[in-house]
């Protein structure tokens, strides 16, 4: 019995390792360095983590701040490219989200709409963003109903104001909500273009299968407006790892693992008594 043990124990470790090395390979993958973060904010099932976001290579900061993980499974919106699809419904490059507009889309400066103007989010490191955006005022809030169940959803935020609503659902049920109290205090980047109002790179994503979601709903609460660009959507309907940027394991498939590894070293040890 005592040989057993030490066995399964041996597996234990050598899975162990393996999930280790994985998870350090995936990091390593994900960003060229670790992710600094600047606060965080928990509602329900769903966390909310600030970066300053990264610029892609060649954009100079000029088209805003993407996600970090804006290569690795996810689909991103720009909002460069308009097709509409539907009474006040457009998408933006991609089928899996559709954006409707309670009272219908502008391209002015000033209204709900999409454009290109000061206000839009910044770079990473405060750049001007001379690209599209999306921008939400009071009375013209914007439902974004995704093919798929989300369990990562990520904006460039900025610049913040006062009012600024996200609420996410799941089959019409209200999952959580964040507004600008929630996010101003943590948001790293203070724009000169924007009089130093906050601006950042937002992840919002699922701590448990509870807080995945299938619609966003973008708000405006009073006077300002609410400013984002690059939203970047990861379909599943399981648990997201941030640190990894992965599916959380199912507890099954680790015991499976485990079972599985501790069965083959013992045997193999058993075969060399």
């Amino acid at each position: 019995m005592r040989f057993t043990n030490k066995a399964i124990s041996i597996a234990v470790l050598a899975i162990t390792a393996t999930f280790s090395c994985m998870n350090d390979a995936q990091a390593a993958s994900l960003t060229s360095s670790p992710l600094t973060i600047y606060g965080q904010a928990t509602k329900g099932s769903v966390t909310a983590k600030v970066t300053r976001g990264v610029n892609p290579t060649g954009t100079n900061g000029t088209n805003g701040a993407y996600s970090e993980f804006h290569n690795q499974n996810t689909t991103t919106i720009d909002f460069n490219s308009t097709t509409q699809v539907g009474n006040k419904a457009y998408t933006f490059g991609s089928a899996l989200a559709t954006y409707s507009f309670q009272n219908g889309m502008s391209t002015s400066s000033g209204r709900t709409g999409v454009y290109s103007d000061r206000w839009a989010p910044s770079g990473a490191n405060g750049e001007v963003n001379t690209s599209n955006y999306l921008a939400v005022f009071n009375g013209n809030k914007v439902t974004i109903d995704l093919t798929n169940k989300l369990n990562y959803f990520g904006i460039d935020w900025g610049a913040l104001s006062a009012g600024n609503t996200f609420g996410f659902y799941s089959k019409g049920q209200l999952v959580s909500e964040f507004n600008y109290n929630d996010i101003n205090p943590i948001a790293p980047v203070r724009a000169r273009q924007h009089g130093g109002e906050g601006n950042g790179y937002l992840h919002f994503y699922a701590n448990d299968s509870e807080g995945t979601f299938d619609q966003i709903v973008i708000s405006q609460v009073g006077g300002g407006g609410f400013e984002s660009d690059n939203h970047s959507f990861r379909i599943s309907n399981k648990a997201f790892d941030f640190e990894n940027g992965r599916d959380v394991p199912e507890p099954s498939m680790i015991i499976g693992l485990l079972a599985t590894g501790g069965a083959i070293l013992l045997k193999r040890n058993e075969q060399t008594v």
